[in-house]
């Protein structure tokens, strides 16, 4: 038997373009939030080792991670601020949350051990309005007797670019401060009073480290790595409460998931052991799928982080989602998220 030559060579180049096509489908992409980098990244790598599979995961902040998503140019977009169900039926897209954190004031301050230094949000907020200028300024020293206090000036830092981290953070000062809520408000992005700009939890967390006297604001697992004085934070009861797995988990206990695209805020939450600036990071997804084997894949990834990733996000002092959780949010996926077939991708 015979092959004919041009023949070989069209079966070769079917065969590579078969391979092609499924290695593309493995090696999915997604961007947004900055927040569950540290996660996404540990579970990206134990992924790889399971299955061959690659995540890649590029962490640019939620307002990039929406708008990536929305040009269809990433599998999939991350972002800390949920969108709301008018806005995502607009945009064709659906959500889901994947993890759970908290937000942290980190300071730069010498001979102050880390998490004594205590913050009322309206102090918090009042800081960031510009109001609150030296460290040794009555409110903080008020908080904090027995602690000295430097005649320092404060540096604020925030973020420059748009973020979930600051979403929650805006989004917790506005239920505690009713001058943030009217001047400022709850976004993204807003109008900083006062601050320095870092891209970026990377870029908060450097300048917190390089400026002293400085503060700023984080997610836990940026500050934990990079061994940050963190403070303490007076909750809704009243209570002072440090930032740490017990403190997230009784935030998250109160989240109703059942609520119409999963929109959940989580700041604020009553409780007398809940960390105040607790927030969900969420995965967005277009409902129709153009490139379903990457959908596909990318719903594999989250399927085996919710199974098989709890133990990895405590380590970095996350909060995984319960099981009661993830089977809502699979049992979404076989409504939601269709090839153009209109054909569920998830069974």
């Amino acid at each position: 038997m015979s092959f004919h030559p041009i023949r070989l060579v069209s079966l070769a180049a079917a065969m590579c373009l078969s391979a092609f096509a499924a290695h593309a489908a493995d090696a999915v992409t997604g961007a947004g939030a900055s927040f569950p980098a540290p996660i996404y990244s540990k579970w990206a790598e134990a992924y790889n080792k399971a299955t061959g599979n690659q995540i890649n995961y590029q962490s640019v902040g939620s307002g990039a991670g929406i708008k990536q998503i929305k040009e269809k140019t990433v599998d999939f977009g991350a972002s800390d601020m949920p969108l709301k169900p008018e806005d995502l039926q607009a945009a064709g897209l659906t959500q889901f949350p994947a993890i759970i954190g908290g937000v942290v004031p980190v300071v730069n301050l010498d001979g102050i051990a880390p998490g004594s230094l205590k913050f009322t949000g309206p102090v918090l907020a009042d800081i960031y309005l510009g109001k609150i200028k030296k460290w040794n300024d009555k409110a903080i020293a008020d908080l904090n007797p027995g602690i000295k206090l430097p005649d320092d000036p404060i540096t604020v830092v925030r973020r420059s670019d748009g973020s979930g981290t600051s979403f929650i953070w805006t989004d917790y000062l506005s239920k505690v401060s009713p001058e943030w809520k009217e001047k400022v408000g709850a976004s993204t992005a807003v109008a900083w009073p006062e601050g320095v700009g870092g891209k970026g939890n990377e870029g908060v967390s450097a300048y917190v480290q390089r400026i002293k006297g400085s503060i700023g604001y984080v997610e836990y697992a940026y500050a934990k790595k990079n061994k940050m004085n963190v403070g303490a934070v007076q909750n809704k009861e009243g209570t002072f409460v440090k930032p740490e797995d017990d403190t997230f988990q009784a935030a998250a206990a109160y989240a109703d998931w059942k609520a119409p695209g999963m929109y959940q805020i989580l700041t604020n939450q009553p409780g007398k052991n809940s960390w105040p600036i607790t927030g969900a990071s969420f995965i967005l997804m277009h409902t129709k799928q153009d490139k379903p084997q990457n959908a596909a894949e990318v719903l594999k990834f989250f399927e085996w982080a919710y199974k098989n990733g709890g133990k990895l996000a405590e380590e970095l002092d996350y909060v995984p989602m319960p099981e009661s959780v993830s089977k809502l949010v699979e049992a979404a996926w076989k409504t939601d998220i269709k090839d153009a077939s209109g054909k569920a991708l998830w069974n």
